[in-house]
C-alpha cells in the first residue's frame, strides 16, 4: 500500500514539472517518488484540470451555439419568404401566367 502524500506536495511536484526542462524521471528522483506515480499524478492533474475550464468553455460554446442555430433559422425563414416574394412578383409581371390560389 503507497504512503499518503499531501496535495500541495503533488501539487509542488506537478508545478516543479511543468515549469522546468527536467525529465520525469529527474524530478521523480529528486522529490523522491517514482517516475511512474509522477507520471499518474501529472495524468490525474490534466484530467481534473481541463474538466472545469472546458465545462465553462463548454458552455459558453454551448451558448453561442445555440445563439447562432436561432440566428439561422432566422436567415431561413427571411431567405423563405423573399424566394416567394420573388416567385410572386415575376409572375405578377409576366403576361399569361396566373398567379397561384392562395391556401
Amino acid at each position: 500500500m503507497p504512503k499518503a502524500v499531501p496535495k500541495e506536495f503533488r501539487e509542488d511536484v506537478i508545478r516543479v514539472y511543468r515549469d522546468s526542462d527536467s525529465s520525469v524521471a529527474q524530478v521523480a528522483k529528486d522529490f523522491g517518488v517514482s517516475p511512474s506515480c509522477l507520471k499518474r499524478w501529472f495524468t490525474i492533474d490534466n484530467r481534473t484540470s481541463a474538466n472545469p475550464s472546458s465545462a465553462g468553455r463548454a458552455a459558453n460554446e454551448s451558448d453561442a451555439l445555440r445563439e447562432a442555430n436561432k440566428r439561422i433559422k432566422l436567415l431561413e425563414q427571411e431567405n423563405e419568404v423573399l424566394r416567394r416574394a420573388a416567385v410572386y412578383l415575376s409572375r405578377a409581371n409576366l403576361p399569361g401566367i396566373a398567379l397561384p390560389a392562395r391556401p
